[in-house]
């Protein structure tokens, strides 16, 4: 099953102290790149840390430019959703993980 998720979930987790969850529930869940430097901007944020450490955390870079611009600028999306939705929609992903 590939899995993407957003900086959103990954942060919400993290503050309640939850963000194993993920990992029981999903073997591996990939993030673009966006959503990577979005979790590891200065300051840190909650799961900072997990998202730099965790095996089953694997970042992935969008192909697609064309597209996380028109989700951004169309959509007014940010660019870790825009990129989210992105890649998702690139490898054909079962589950685009996002909290509002």
């Amino acid at each position: 099953m590939i899995i993407i998720s957003d900086t959103s979930v990954f942060t919400n987790l993290a503050a309640i102290g939850h963000l194993h969850l993920l990992q029981q529930l999903y073997d591996r869940i990939f993030i673009p790149t966006a959503v990577y430097q979005e979790l590891t901007v200065d300051p840190p944020v909650p799961g900072t840390i997990e998202v730099q450490t965790f095996q089953w955390i694997e970042v992935r870079s969008v192909s697609d430019r064309a597209m996380v611009e028109q989700l951004q600028n169309r959509a007014q999306l940010d660019p870790g959703e825009s990129e989210a939705i992105a890649l998702a929609l690139e490898i054909n992903a079962d589950l685009l993980l996002r909290a509002c």
